[in-house]
């Protein structure tokens, strides 16, 4: 049998020797971390002869005390961050250890939203901010070989791969940033064909495995101005491309991300419609664990189950919703959307009449 696919990057190996140092140097001063010969010759694209002679270099150049160990059958080096300060003046603790490993599992829950080498900047950001940390704190636990950031993952089935889109994610926070409208082309989801036009980026945000910018259209010059009923919440995954112009925009007085798009359930902005549906079973206990709208309300029904009510803003996610939850619910309104259920599940028995 083939082996699964993997979708991490690749180390770079075209790095020069000199670049490899400085990096290896950044890594051990800015962490505190204790780390194997194995992962760092991961990292930096060498052999790990390549990576001990890295190492004799900095010692030998700049006096740095690089520690080692042998734990199993594997080597760990470290820099000694006490002997270290002697040799340059330590900087004030600016962050606790707590907060160092909260930086931490931010970094490895976002890790799937991010491309390799926005996800490098984030890692080296947290990397750098184990620099303010008390000297003889590195961020692990017990005094344990690798840092607190080991101790946090993320289950990636079903995820997107953003490396192909870097550059528009760049671009777009880049509009956003310094307020400059962009041309993009887009293909919604089922549309045949990408089409162009200018939004002005207001916010990116993530919504379950996705991430998504929520803007507002500019005028596009030499076209007929329609107001949009809707402003428009786009995928980053289907820009097809993002060019900053020189045109610059206001951002809307008072606008409030949290007014505009957590009032109800759903990520597409439409009317807002009551829902309200039985769960039993494993459903009425999953859907007591989360929020699902603000002003949401929850009645225990004597069979064990719940009656939920909650605000709805997208009725094919709340569809989907229903649907997923399978036997263990049933929606009792709004009418026009438990018919559309209804619908939806003749047609998923049909599928399965022949089997």
């Amino acid at each position: 049998m083939a082996s699964a696919p993997t979708t991490s990057p690749r180390p770079r190996t075209d790095r020069p020797y000199g670049a490899k140092l400085i990096s290896l140097f950044a890594k051990l001063l800015f962490t505190g971390r204790k780390y194997s010969l194995t992962d760092l010759s991961g990292s930096l694209g060498c052999s790990k002869q390549t990576v001990l002679r890295l190492i004799d270099d900095i010692t030998l150049a700049y006096s740095v005390p690089i520690r080692d160990e042998i734990v199993g059958k594997r080597k760990y080096v470290w820099i000694d961050r006490v002997g270290a300060s002697e040799l340059a003046s330590e900087p004030a603790a600016l962050i606790t250890e707590t907060e160092h490993r909260t930086l931490q599992m931010c970094r490895a829950f976002t890790e799937h939203l991010l491309g390799p080498d926005i996800f490098a900047e984030v890692e080296r950001a947290v990397e750098k901010s184990g620099q303010h940390l008390p000297p003889g704190v590195s961020g692990g636990e017990d005094g344990a070989v690798g840092g607190a950031g080991d101790g946090f993952g993320v289950l990636r089935s079903g995820v997107i791969d953003y490396t192909a889109h870097e550059d528009v994610l760049r671009n777009l926070i880049t509009g956003l940033d310094r307020r400059l409208v962009c041309e993009v082309r887009y293909r919604r989801l089922g549309g045949d064909e990408a089409k162009t036009f200018r939004i002005k980026p207001l916010k990116v945000f993530a919504h379950r495995e996705s991430v998504y910018v929520h803007a507002r259209l500019a005028k596009t010059p030499g076209k007929v101005w329609r107001t949009p009923k809707y402003d428009p919440m786009l995928a980053v995954h289907r820009f097809e491309k993002v060019r900053l112009t020189e045109t610059k925009f206001r951002r809307p007085a008072g606008y409030d991300f949290e007014k505009v798009m957590n009032q109800g359930f759903g990520v597409w902005n439409q009317k807002k419609f009551w829902v309200e549906m039985e769960l039993t079973g494993w459903a009425g206990e999953f859907a007591r664990e989360r929020t699902w709208s603000p002003e949401q309300r929850i009645t225990e029904l004597e069979n064990g189950g719940i009656l939920l009510g909650f605000w709805g803003t997208s009725e094919p996610e709340v569809v989907s919703l229903v649907l997923s939850f399978g036997g263990c619910a049933k929606i009792l309104g709004p009418v026009d959307v438990a018919q559309n259920i209804r619908e939806q599940a003749v047609e998923i028995a049909s599928a399965y009449a022949v089997i």
